[in-house]
């Protein structure tokens, strides 16, 4: 089994194998919530989309949501699970897109994936896609475990990725019972606006 979490196979294997233990098998209710008090028609970015669940629910709402994966295993079954709207989702990089900027990007178990050496150039890579004034709202695996994936993430070290073009407006523990079990008790929901 390839042990590299930056390699599509190591993805394509897991969902393949039906190892997808970060898998929630819907859309957490923290994200619904949040989206009661935002505006529809937003372009949303849900790098690392997986299974897409979250995609349906943008799509519904009426934003112009975009999913994307390098593993050709996850688009297969987010687009078997999407149906009419598989169109909303397609294979890229995300240190590689080349896309207009998004008013949202959604964080969920997209960090946590990839290998520490590779957070320095996510960060650069969200202050690139949010237009100013957009935001990165989602759930962040707050752990110091030296393994991985899921890697933990600090918040000082989570400062640090982010800080420079974004400030943060909300962060609320996720109570252990709305998070999958490999996760659970160590999630946060955060928003963090873009700066102008």
């Amino acid at each position: 089994m390839t042990k590299d979490s930056s390699r599509p196979e190591f993805w394509d294997e897991r969902f393949r194998d039906g190892v997808t233990p970060w898998d929630a098998g819907g859309v957490p209710p923290a994200l619904r919530d949040w989206l009661e008090g935002q505006r529809s028609g937003m372009r949303i970015l849900v790098p690392g989309c997986g299974s897409g669940y979250e995609i349906r629910l943008f799509a519904e709402r009426g934003d112009d949501v975009l999913g994307i994966d390098f593993s050709d295993a996850a688009l297969d079954t987010a687009r078997r699970k999407l149906g009419k709207l598989a169109g909303r989702v397609r294979k890229a990089d995300f240190f590689q897109l080349d896309a207009a900027p998004f008013d949202l990007v959604y964080e969920r178990t997209f960090l946590c994936a990839m290998p520490r050496s590779s957070w320095p150039q996510w960060g650069r890579k969200l202050a690139e896609v949010v237009t100013p004034g957009g935001r990165l709202a989602g759930f962040f695996y707050l752990d110091d475990n030296e393994r991985g994936p899921p890697f933990g993430i600090s918040p000082r070290k989570l400062h640090e990725l982010l800080d420079g073009a974004f400030v943060k407006e909300e962060d609320e523990k996720i109570p252990a019972e709305q998070s999958v079990p490999v996760l659970a008790g160590k999630e946060v929901w955060q928003v963090w606006k873009r700066r102008l």
